[in-house]
C-alpha cells in the first residue's frame, strides 16, 4: 500500500529558515500582508518576497494559488513557494494550499512556514492528499534513495497542532488504500487478490469474512454469480465489520466491485476499456472507509461489504435474454449484460439488509455513463429515499470538498424496468439513465431502512489530475463518508 507522507509539526524557530535546504513555501496574505515567519524570509531575501506580494502576479493568484523565486538570494533553499492563503481561509483553501505545496515538491525536503496560522492541520491534509504516487509497477523511482524527502511544518503550537490533526493519518491511509485499489490492474488485483487485502485489515481490529461462491449459492445470490460465469476468477462477496460503538444497529457500507468490465456478452468499444478496471470503484471507497474508521478507532458501528466480480464473455457467460431470480427473489430480464453491478449490487443489499438489519444503508458504484452525461467529473449522483440521511451526507461532502448532487426518484422512472418476460429488466436504455439505474436498486431496499445510493462513475477515475491527486483514482467519498460517520453516527 501507498504510505501517506509523513507531515509532522516542528517549533517556529526564526533562526532555522536560512539554512533550511530543499523547498521552503511561506505564506502571504491576499492584501500582501507578511506574518512573521514571511517577514523572516523577507529580510533573508533582501525585500524579494515583499515585491513579489506586491506584483500584478501575485493579484491575480486564486486564493491558495502560488508561484516560486528560485534559488533565493540569503537561503539555502533552492526555492521559495509563495503562496496565497488569508489567516482566517476556509477547509478547502487551506487544503488547496497544501495541494499546491505538494504538487511541484519532487525529492527535495520541505520546510512549510505556517507560522500561528490556525489551519495548519488542513494544510497538512491537503498536501498529503495531493503527495500521492501510484509507482507499483514503475521499474525506476521505487528504490529507497527515490523516496521524496521530509516535509516538517513550523508552526507556533506543534502540539496543539498536531493533537487537531491526529486523524489526518488515519484519513489519508483510507484514501491511499482506495487509490491503489482503484488504480490496481485486474491482472494483479483478481477478485482473489482483492480479498486477500481486505483480510489483511484484522489487523487493524476489522472483523473480515470472505464469502466464496458455494456460500453465495447457498445463500441465493444468483445474479451476482450471474455476473461472474464468464470468468476464470471465482466471485466473492467481502463483509467487514467495524464494532466501534455499543448495541446500536450498524450503518452499512455497499460497493460494487468488478474488477474489470468488458461489458460481457453486450460488450464495450475497445477505446477506454482499459479504464474499466476501475469498475470496482465502490468497493474500493468502502474499503478505504472501514480502514480509516479502524485507523481512527472511531466509535461507532460499520459495516462494509462488497461483491467482488469480473464480467468476461465467456461460453457460460450470461446472455441478453436470460431471465435470473435474485435473491430477494424477484425475477429479472437481462436485457443488457453490461448493466452488470446493479446486479451485484442487488443481491448484496439483500443480503445486508437480512442479515444486519442496519439503521442506514449507502451503496456506492461506478453504475452508469449517464450521471457522467449529467454531472460532469465535478460531481457524483446521489439519490436517497431518506431526505435527512442525504442532507447530512451532502452536508459532509461539502464540508470535505467532495463534489456530490442529489438527483430524482420520483416513482415516474420506475415504470421503464417493467418486463414483458420477468417482473423487471435490468436495463431501460439511454434516457435518464443514471435515475432508472437507481430505480432498479431501490427496489431491493426495503421501505423502512433509510437508504442512499452514490453514483461515482464520474469522480472515481476523472480524466484530468484533481485538486487534491495527480491523474488516476481520487479516492472520492472517503473523506465525506468518514465525515458523515463522525457527525452522524457516532456517540
Amino acid at each position: 500500500m501507498t504510505t501517506p507522507t509523513d507531515v509532522g509539526f516542528i517549533p517556529l524557530s526564526l533562526d532555522d529558515i536560512a539554512a533550511a535546504e530543499g523547498r521552503v513555501a511561506v505564506f502571504v496574505a491576499p492584501d500582501g500582508t507578511l506574518g512573521q515567519p514571511a517577514r523572516r524570509v523577507n529580510r533573508l531575501m533582501r525585500g524579494a518576497l515583499e515585491r513579489a506580494a506586491g506584483s500584478d502576479r501575485f493579484a491575480d493568484l486564486a486564493v491558495g494559488a502560488g508561484f516560486d523565486l528560485a534559488f533565493p538570494v540569503g537561503m539555502a533553499a533552492e526555492a521559495v513557494q509563495v503562496i496565497k492563503l488569508d489567516r482566517r481561509a476556509s477547509n478547502d483553501a487551506a487544503r488547496r494550499a497544501g495541494a499546491t505545496i505538494a504538487a511541484p515538491r519532487g525529492r527535495r525536503p520541505l520546510l512549510v512556514l505556517a507560522g500561528a496560522l490556525p489551519q495548519a492541520p488542513q494544510i497538512a491534509l491537503g498536501l498529503a492528499l495531493r503527495d500521492y504516487g501510484f509507482t507499483d509497477h514503475k521499474t525506476k523511482g521505487a528504490g529507497a534513495e527515490d523516496a521524496p524527502g521530509p516535509v516538517r511544518i513550523m508552526v507556533t503550537k506543534p502540539d496543539d497542532m498536531a493533537l487537531a490533526a491526529a486523524d489526518n493519518g488515519a484519513r489519508a491511509a483510507g484514501v491511499f488504500f482506495t487509490r491503489d485499489l482503484v488504480n490496481a490492474p485486474a491482472n494483479v488485483l483478481t477478485t482473489t487478490a482483492f480479498a486477500d487485502q481486505l483480510t489483511e485489515m484484522k489487523s487493524l481490529g476489522l472483523d473480515v469474512e470472505v464469502l466464496d461462491e458455494p456460500e453465495l449459492e447457498k445463500l441465493g445470490m444468483r445474479t451476482l454469480l450471474a455476473v461472474g460465469r464468464g470468468s476464470v476468477n471465482p466471485s466473492k462477496v467481502v463483509v467487514m465489520r467495524w464494532n466501534g460503538g455499543g448495541d446500536e444497529a450498524p450503518l452499512a457500507l455497499v460497493g460494487k466491485g468488478v474488477i474489470f468490465d468488458t461489458g460481457g456478452i453486450s460488450i464495450k468499444p475497445a477505446q477506454g476499456m482499459e479504464e474499466m478496471t476501475a469498475d470496482m470503484g465502490g468497493a474500493g471507497v468502502v474499503s478505504g472507509v472501514m480502514r480509516t474508521l479502524a485507523m481512527r478507532k472511531a466509535k461507532a458501528n460499520v459495516v462494509g461489504i462488497v461483491g467482488l466480480v469480473e464480467n468476461m464473455p465467456d461460453a457460460d457467460a450470461m446472455r441478453p435474454g436470460d431471465v435470473i431470480r435474485s435473491m430477494k427473489g424477484d425475477t429479472i430480464e437481462v436485457i443488457n449484460t453490461d448493466a452488470e453491478g446493479r446486479l451485484v449490487l442487488a443481491d448484496v443489499l439483500w443480503y445486508t439488509q437480512e442479515r444486519f438489519e442496519p439503521a442506514a444503508m449507502i451503496d456506492l458504484a461506478t453504475l452508469t455513463g449517464a450521471v457522467i452525461v449529467g454531472l460532469g467529473h465535478e460531481k457524483a449522483g446521489v439519490f436517497a429515499n431518506d431526505d435527512a440521511l442525504a442532507d447530512a451526507f451532502l452536508k459532509s461532502a461539502a464540508t470535505e470538498s467532495e463534489g456530490a448532487w442529489r438527483l430524482p426518484l420520483d416513482m415516474a422512472y420506475d415504470k421503464g424496468l417493467k418486463s414483458r418476460v420477468a417482473d423487471m429488466r435490468n436495463s431501460v436504455g439511454r434516457a435518464a439513465g443514471a435515475i432508472t439505474a437507481a430505480h432498479f436498486l431501490k427496489r431491493f431496499v426495503r421501505d423502512s431502512v433509510p437508504w442512499m445510493h452514490l453514483d461515482i462513475a464520474g469522480v472515481a477515475l476523472p480524466p484530468e489530475p484533481g485538486r487534491f491527486a495527480p491523474k488516476g483514482a481520487t479516492g472520492w467519498g472517503v473523506l465525506a463518508l468518514d465525515r458523515l460517520v463522525a457527525d452522524r453516527f457516532e456517540g
